[in-house]
């Protein structure tokens, strides 16, 4: 098996010594490839690196819920291809750790890595369903890009907040609960629309619901 290994130092709690842990512990068991990311977007390209790629079958992601999207969106650059695109493992190394905790994995890194250790021996593996965001045809939101998420997607105030502690990040803030509260209420002081929001809910076969100031759709 070879495998690639996506490690972003950016993340929360990735360290290098987890980093080289991960390394020697998949090393021993495949023939490995381990890139660190160096840019916005860096995992997204090498996830459709990978899925160009016909001598890869695994994709091993270190970081967060974000090097998480980012590897998955790289992966399905051309669609949703269950057959020929190489499998995905995740080694929690973010603040919060969202869709490795739906996958019941550890959070501490060492453990999740023994966890994929495992299930590559017992050739376990699980398929996950995945949500599909993209603008509406017709609409002035047509030329919105398609983007794939893992377990939720937020709209409005969620999407305030979370622009705003990236915005942070890109100044050398780290992503701490803390910031995230800051942002919050930040955006609270400063939304506009957060009595009457522009979110409007159209479900088939009933009425519009309008004036949403916050939608989270989630992946159960």
């Amino acid at each position: 098996m070879r495998a690639l290994l996506v490690v972003n130092p950016a993340a929360t709690t990735t360290s290098a010594r987890t980093r080289d842990v991960l390394i020697h512990a998949l090393a021993s068991e495949m023939k490995l490839e381990a890139v660190t990311t160096e840019y916005r977007g860096h995992a997204r390209d090498l996830g459709r690196r990978a899925a160009d790629s016909d001598d890869i079958d695994l994709v091993v992601a270190l970081g967060g819920d974000g090097t998480v999207n980012e590897v998955v969106n790289g992966l399905l650059h051309r669609g949703p291809d269950v057959d020929n695109l190489p499998k995905l493992a995740v080694v929690p190394g973010g603040s919060t750790n969202v869709f490795a905790r739906a996958l019941g994995l550890p959070n501490d890194a060492v453990e999740a890595t023994g966890a994929i250790l495992d299930a590559l021996e017992n050739r376990t593996e699980r398929t996950v369903g995945l949500g599909l965001a993209a603008g509406t045809p017709g609409t002035e939101d047509e030329s919105v890009p398609e983007r794939w998420f893992t377990f939720c997607a937020g709209l409005g105030f969620d999407a305030g907040v979370i622009g705003r502690v990236e915005q942070k990040r890109e100044h050398g803030k780290r992503s701490t609960h803390a910031l995230y509260v800051r942002q919050v209420v930040r955006q609270f002081l400063n939304e506009a629309h957060r009595r009457h929001g522009q979110i409007t809910l159209d479900v088939p076969g009933q009425d519009p619901v309008t004036d949403l100031a916050l939608s989270i759709i989630c992946n159960t």
